[in-house]
């Protein structure tokens, strides 16, 4: 397999001590040891891939499951949980001059009905997935941010429909924001909850469908054929109708080959606190269960989870490897001291990272894999992978049955990745664009 960083990237190491594996236990499912054939293969056992699962076993479509590791062992199982508005960082006017306002708005309403998908789905199979917060509050960390939000909350109304407040620097505390911030902009749109148990409540619902899923079952090759597809794990041949390839940050540039330089693999990090007490939280003036993210281009993500715990979020580091997770956990430890000082001398008890995926327009894609018969792709979430993965799985269900979405399926969504400049070598670029963004962020 062609990956773009190093082994310890893609091993247990990185995500060794993440929280959720002890909130969730995952049902064991066999390896993939047999000749099979099946309607419909995917590759990944993530959101799209366990969503796009669901919704092809009840409609009565033969689907197989294939996963390196564990279902929600990649990004999915190991994010902070924001089930939010997002899935691409393309602005408005970049998406009005290549789509227009139509277009735009389109994308935008899609982002919504993917959170809307995800309440559905939680709902109608009365999944316990540790749910709160009332949409998500963005906090200007710098004064000038404030006046970005007031334009952004301008054009809520067209693009989302939905309520939002702005709230002044004074008015933060009053909330239970408190922290060194400029202001805020709520929108009603969204919750927090945990992954694992969301994901674990899918994989169920498909396997009651008739869904078959495989773990530790590694696709090595990905062969067309004259009727279909051949997929080999485990020494062992799937013989498909169709392929849904869903492994996201986690992909390899021969899987298939056509994805080669399309994607660019980038770290997070999380941490997670031990429990905090009342007078803690009254300590820190952070007593809301509310989602919150900060207006850096290096972004912060934070909340207050129904345990009481807090988790608190960053971009990761550049390089990989024990030394290098090592710096990076420390870099996010120094960032949540920063913004919290009351609790410097807060215990952090798990930390981890995952990869989420950027794509080169700053947009998901989903759709078929160009020239390449049966072959489709959902991936490039830029780190809102809850809501835009688990709608693309549901779109892609769609298409590989021959129907028109009955969703909203945007044309910015349509568009096949672009290459990368520099290909294989792209991270390359990954040094540069952090710096720009850290001087932007000044």
């Amino acid at each position: 397999m062609k990956r773009l960083f190093d082994a310890y990237a893609y091993g247990e190491g990185p995500r060794s001590r993440c929280w959720w594996d002890e909130t969730a236990n995952s049902n064991l499912r066999p390896v993939f040891q047999q000749v099979a054939r099946t309607d419909v293969a995917i590759v990944g056992a993530g959101f799209t891939g366990m969503s796009a699962a669901l919704h092809l076993a009840r409609a009565g479509v033969n689907v197989t499951v294939l996963d390196a590791e564990r279902v929600g062992w990649g990004a999915s199982g190991r994010n902070g949980g924001f089930c939010c508005l997002g899935g691409g960082m393309a602005s408005d006017a970049t998406l009005d001059r290549r789509f227009g306002v139509e277009g735009r708005v389109d994308f935008r309403r899609t982002e919504l009905a993917a959170v809307q998908i995800v309440k559905s789905l939680i709902e109608e199979n009365q999944l316990n997935v540790d749910r709160h917060s009332d949409g998500e509050t963005m906090l200007a960390h710098r004064a000038k941010d404030m006046v970005a939000l007031e334009v952004d909350a301008a054009t809520l109304l067209q693009n989302y429909g939905v309520e939002h407040q702005l709230h002044s620097k004074a008015e933060l505390p009053e909330l239970g924001m408190n922290g060194p911030f400029h202001g805020g902009l709520t929108i009603h749109a969204g919750f927090g909850l945990n992954p694992r148990k969301y994901l674990n409540g899918l994989a169920q619902a498909a396997e009651a469908a008739g869904a078959l899923i495989f773990e530790k079952s590694q696709v090595t090759k990905l062969e067309p054929q004259l009727d279909g597809w051949r997929l080999k794990a485990n020494g062992h041949a799937l013989q498909a109708d169709q392929v849904i390839v869903a492994t996201n940050g986690y992909s390899s540039d021969d899987l298939p080959s056509w994805l080669a330089g399309r994607y660019l693999p980038s770290q997070s990090n999380v941490i997670v606190t031990r429990p905090l007490t009342e007078d803690e939280l009254v300590s820190a003036g952070w007593t809301t269960d509310q989602m919150a993210y900060d207006s850096r281009n290096l972004l912060h993500y934070f909340r207050l989870m129904p345990d009481r715990r807090f988790l608190f979020g960053m971009r990761g580091g550049l390089l990989t490897g024990k030394t290098s997770e090592v710096r990076a956990t420390a870099k996010v430890r120094a960032d949540f001291e920063e913004m919290f000082p009351a609790w410097r001398n807060i215990e952090t008890t798990h930390n981890w990272s995952g990869l989420v995926c950027l794509a080169r327009e700053m947009l998901p894609f989903v759709g078929a894999v160009p020239a390449k018969e049966g072959l489709w792709a959902g991936m490039c979430y830029h780190g809102n992978g809850v809501a835009m993965g688990t709608y693309s799985g549901a779109i892609l269900s769609q298409l590989v049955q021959g129907k028109k979405p009955e969703m909203l399926y945007p044309d910015a969504m349509r568009v096949p990745l672009r290459r990368f400049e520099l290909g294989r070598f792209r991270r390359a670029l990954m040094p540069f664009a952090y710096a720009g963004y850290m001087l932007a962020d000044l």
